[in-house]
């Protein structure tokens, strides 16, 4: 993208760009940031491959590839580096912060327990009764 008075506004999109400052600070994880997330969100590899139409070995690749900096990857870091630049991206959960997605399966992961345990204690006579409430 080339700022230009005739392109856009230098300004805007010098705001705009500005956000991403903090991201420099940012290590990137070994395993590669859609590892990552898809792990701290609880998200399968199958359900992503599903999504992708494509297979779970596929998804695995592509993670293992931004992970190891593919060609692609090595390119982009190549042309940030001939432009004096940081690249810097992100995913975003849809559904707010990652901290909320990862608490909310969390949430999800210690329910699914209780209500086995609770089961469980059913089938002994020793349930808690209304278990879904208190959870």
């Amino acid at each position: 993208m080339m700022l230009n008075s005739e392109s856009c506004d230098c300004d805007n999109s010098i705001g705009l760009l500005s956000v991403f400052a903090q991201a420099r600070q940012s290590a990137r994880p070994r395993s590669g940031w859609l590892s990552a997330i898809r792990e701290a969100q609880g998200i399968p590899l199958r359900q992503i491959a599903k999504a992708l139409a494509v297979t779970p070995q596929a998804v695995q690749r592509l993670q293992i590839s931004e992970a190891n900096e593919s060609n692609f990857a090595k390119a982009l870091a190549a042309s940030r580096e001939a432009m004096g630049c940081d690249l810097v991206y992100a995913l975003l959960p849809r559904s707010g912060h990652l901290t909320d997605a990862v608490e909310d399966r969390e949430r999800q992961r210690a329910a699914e327990r209780v209500l086995a345990a609770e089961h469980t204690m059913v089938l002994e006579i020793q349930g808690a009764g209304d278990v879904q409430k208190r959870i």
